[in-house]
């Protein structure tokens, strides 16, 4: 079973949209067998609140189930997750200062990195403050890079 976690500040906006997305992929590809996701914040702020209403609306839009609680990252996830896939650089700073190990901080990455067509090291920009264009921008971008994971982890830990 390969396990990906999906972080960034709150978890109620972001994560959670890459979480239904990727959940969806894995349906689709019929590997909810072998792929489980979940997803966290680097705050406790939002913990155990649903999704943004406005999250939820743009991926239902879409097709995409928001179901998630929020919950705050914690330290023992690195060892529980083959996959921390954080939203941006500030988020993946923060847990990589939690790890001890190289072989943690391989587990580490940022979504964006697998969009063949963002440039390394991009964010997915946060759309708490901004209009309802902002979260169809995240959805459009979290699925893209949701493809390539997913591509990621069928060459890498699933082998086909």
């Amino acid at each position: 079973m390969v396990n990906v976690c999906f972080v960034c500040l709150g978890n109620i906006c972001r994560s959670p949209t890459a979480e239904g997305i990727m959940n969806t992929l894995i349906q689709d590809a019929k590997l909810q067998d072998r792929i489980t996701t979940d997803s966290a914040g680097t705050s406790a702020f939002h913990e155990g609140e649903p999704p943004d209403p406005r999250s939820q609306k743009a991926a239902a839009e879409r097709g995409y189930i928001l179901n998630s609680r929020a919950r705050a990252f914690r330290k023992s996830d690195i060892q529980s997750f083959d996959y921390i896939v954080a939203m941006d650089t500030a988020n993946r700073d923060y847990i990589l200062q939690m790890c001890s190990s190289e072989s943690q901080k391989e587990k580490l990455h940022l979504l964006r990195d697998f969009d063949a067509n963002s440039p390394s090291g991009s964010s997915v920009p946060d759309p708490y403050y901004g209009g309802t264009q902002g979260f169809s921008n995240v959805i459009d971008i979290c699925k893209r890079s949701c493809e390539g994971l997913l591509e990621n982890i069928r060459t890498q830990k699933l082998h086909g």
